[in-house]
């Protein structure tokens, strides 16, 4: 039985998120499946990637074949590199503290390069807040400038005198002026 470490989907239209199951090479995608070791969530910036790694790594070691997509998150998350290192255990090449060493080695540097993305992301999102906030001020103070200026020009101008007209129409006006 060919064995494959692949994604089953699920979630709703748009708002996928996708199980990491280990399964029957024959059985349909989003059918049924051996174990369920993680999840796979590619919305998130950067894409979160829940593992249970231990059970990733036996199942490697036993010769399941990931698929493409799997094995880029198994490679991301250190699995495949342990992997290769244990391989290199088994046929003498190297001892296994040295082999422990190299990945723990190379996990710190995958978590900082992680954790630099993380901060960037953040810096970037929390400058164009800031961007974006001085751009509503500065269109603010510009109505303000313009209310301000409307209303300068309302003042500085003299009230019109009256035209005067004949003494019938004059009290027919003051009264439309009371009445409103």
């Amino acid at each position: 039985m060919a064995v494959k470490i692949r994604l089953a989907r699920r979630g709703r239209k748009k708002l996928a998120m996708y199980d990491v199951v280990v399964a029957d090479a024959r059985a349909p995608r989003d059918g049924r499946f051996i174990e369920k070791i993680g999840t796979y969530n590619p919305l998130t910036n950067p894409a979160t990637i829940d593992l249970n790694d231990q059970k990733a790594f036996q199942w490697l070691m036993n010769g399941a074949q990931p698929t493409d997509t799997v094995k880029a998150m198994l490679s991301y998350r250190g699995i495949m590199m342990k992997k290769h290192l244990q391989i290199g255990v088994i046929k003498g090449a190297m001892t296994q503290d040295q082999a422990d060493s190299k990945l723990a080695e190379w996990i710190k540097a995958k978590e900082s390069k992680i954790q630099t993305k993380v901060d960037s992301l953040a810096k970037s999102k929390a400058d164009a807040a800031k961007a974006r906030k001085e751009a509503e001020t500065k269109i603010k103070e510009a109505r303000a400038e313009a209310i301000r200026k409307k209303a300068e020009v309302a003042a500085a101008v003299p009230a019109e005198p009256v035209a005067e007209t004949s003494e019938g129409e004059a009290p027919a006006a003051e009264a439309t002026e009371t009445q409103a």
